[in-house]
């Protein structure tokens, strides 16, 4: 520990255990970092520790501290206001910054007495209404078109009443999509009150449309105005229709907002549902860099996205977040009523807090080149097995022998959740005879791990640490294995594929136990196509080992070759077809040979004939 972080670490230990905000500043005494604590000793304390447990983001900030000052506060609660507002004023390096440079969008309904309804980038003051702002051009799209389609509104650009009569119907009039004002055959009230019911649709949704509209058709039909009845029957029925085509973004869940993280080797993103009246209403994804520890960093998002949006009564989260009390009380004194924060488990809730999830995964691997599928799989295996980030690097492991025999290894690795074909390695076990599985992978894990101290420098194969290791194997290879990474002081997450009883993939092995994963389909998928490639890389080493061995074996037969010079023949002629075929002079020439051994070779594959 160098001086730098002693001093600060004695600093950081002499605070109380109180509430507060405290502020990280680097060399220039630029605020880098801004963090609020319940106590204050404790927390910050943390950070000038041993750095073995902290993310990589942490570690780059804590590198670059000078000195920290701090507020004391009351509350936790007063320290989450305090820190929003310092993080406002000097949005710090290290913090979660959300930019609000979306472009906003709205509906628009014109002037005169004849008004549209269309989209709008920006409001104007031209006399029109303004439904908005929205943050999704999609939406309001979707939006406008159900509207004109269920209230038989125009879409074309004929000026009313001027080209009245002067022209015939559009496609759509014919399709039963416009009522055609430019026919002259609707008055002026009856579209006035299409627009009114067409924005009642746009302002209150769909169910209170259809409350209104199902009302007005009973008092039409009982004042035996059938025409009019019918017409609101086909608005119901067209309105209906939508919906059923809207269940699958549907909720139960009217008013809330859905967010879920999706983390990689190379960013963050955070997706955005809006639920209104129980259905898909806008979205939004925010692209990220590093952002830690996922309790931090919803902790952090929260705070940012909804000091620029309105609050929901219900905020629905794809795993915890840190300071959820405190989190849940400063959203409901914004929002001005009871807002509730959920993590759901199970039902309908947490299938569309995964469907949230899987785009903001797809969202991230657009920017990195993996599939969408990709991205979600390594983001759910890192929360199955509690680790800080997605590991973008995984080395697995396999022993193969028959009875003892040809103890080989093979090693596999995967890069961004894809074979990663160039850095496949094979051993052969050295270190005994015999079958010890897990002698074995000791070797073989301290064989690589010895390597890696030798080629660190290069950064390249085995000079490049995995970010996570999977033994094919339950937790006695998981055991057996601990011990050689502890000592060679390395912290690299290890587990063990368990397999079921038909060899396919069932848990994965961790100290003293094991996870199911077979809940959870893509890491599922993931973590089976591992296990099936290391075990057809390693048994295929295997046979190739024992072929060369019984190869080996037939050249033995032949007088003056033994085991030694057997293996140098097929090492430097590569096949036994390229032995029989080779002269007496490059048989001579060959290592570990001379005349004597290389004629009674040659004699072997040339018989004389009589």
């Amino acid at each position: 520990m160098n001086e730098r972080i002693k001093k600060l670490r004695a600093k950081a230990m002499a605070l109380p255990a109180t509430p507060g905000v405290y502020m990280m500043r680097d060399s220039s005494q630029t605020i880098i970092y801004v963090g609020k604590a319940k106590a204050l000793k404790n927390r910050v304390s943390q950070y000038f520790g041993s750095p073995k447990n902290h993310p990589e983001k942490v570690r780059r900030m804590v590198e670059q501290v000078q000195e920290f000052e701090y507020i004391l506060t009351d509350s936790e609660f007063e320290a989450l206001v305090l820190e929003c507002s310092l993080i406002k004023q000097y949005t710090p390096k290290y913090n979660i910054l959300l930019k609000d440079d979306k472009g906003y969008h709205y509906i628009k309904v014109t002037a005169g007495e004849w008004p549209r309804i269309q989209q709008a980038k920006q409001k104007l003051d031209d006399g029109g209404t303004y439904i908005g702002p929205y943050t999704s051009s999609l939406s309001v799209k979707q939006s406008v078109d159900e509207a004109r389609k269920v209230f038989l509104l125009p879409t074309c650009n004929r000026k009313f009443p001027q080209e009245m009569g002067k022209k015939r119907p559009c496609l759509n009039f014919y399709i039963k999509q416009c009522s055609a004002p430019c026919r002259g055959k609707i008055t002026q009230k009856e579209y006035m009150e299409q627009v009114k019911d067409a924005l009642d649709f746009l302002r209150g949704g769909s169910a209170a449309s259809l409350k209104d509209l199902a009302r007005r058709m009973e008092e039409a039909a009982e004042n035996l105005e059938f025409e009019k009845a019918a017409r609101l029957r086909d608005r119901i029925a067209a309105i209906k229709t939508i919906g059923d085509k809207q269940k699958v973004v549907a909720a139960r869940v009217r008013e809330q907002d859905i967010i879920a993280l999706a983390q990689g080797p190379q960013g963050s993103c955070f997706e955005v549902f809006r639920f209104t009246e129980g259905r898909l209403s806008d979205r939004e994804d925010f692209l990220l860099g590093d952002t830690g520890d996922p309790k931090e960093a919803r902790m952090e998002f929260l705070q940012q996205y909804y000091a620029m949006r309105n609050v929901p009564p219900c905020v629905t989260l794809d795993g915890p977040t840190a300071s959820a009390e405190t989190l849940a009380q400063w959203l409901s004194e914004k929002a001005g009523r009871k807002v509730k924060l959920t993590v759901p488990q199970k039902g309908e809730q947490a299938q569309l807090t995964q469907m949230c999830r899987n785009n903001a995964a797809e969202k991230l691997a657009q920017t990195t080149g993996r599939t969408g599928k990709e991205a979600s799989a390594l983001d759910e295996l890192a929360r199955l097995l509690g680790l800080a980030q997605p590991p973008g690097y995984i080395e697995a492991y396999d022993i193969s022998n028959l009875a003892g025999s040809e103890n080989v290894a093979g090693m596999v690795v995967f890069e961004n959740g894809r074979p990663l074909k160039s850095a496949y390695r094979k051993f052969k076990i050295k270190g005994f005879e015999g079958q010890d599985d897990y002698g074995s992978m000791r070797e073989v894990l301290s064989r690589r791990l010895e390597e890696y101290r030798k080629n660190k420098e290069s950064g390249q194969g085995f000079g490049r640490l995995p970010d996570l290791i999977l033994l094919d194997g339950g937790k006695g290879h998981v055991a057996a294995v601990r011990p050689v990474l502890e000592a060679y002081g390395m912290e690299i997450p290890l587990f063990g594929m368990v397999k079921d009883d038909k060899h396919r993939t069932r848990a994965i092995a961790k100290d003293g136990g094991e996870i199911a994963i077979n809940s959870n389909r893509q890491a599922f998928t993931l973590v089976s196509l591992i296990q099936d490639e290391v075990h057809r890389f390693a048994i295929g080493y295997h046979r190739q080992s024992r072929k060369k061995r019984t190869i080996a074996s037939s050249l033995v037969t032949i007088e003056g070759i033994g085991p030694t010079r057997a293996k140098a023949l097929l090492k430097y002629f590569q096949t036994v077809r390229r032995i029989g075929e080779a002269s007496l002079e490059e048989l001579i020439s060959a290592p570990s040979m001379n005349r004597t051994a290389a004629e009674k070779v040659y004699a072997h594959f040339h018989p004389q004939e009589d």
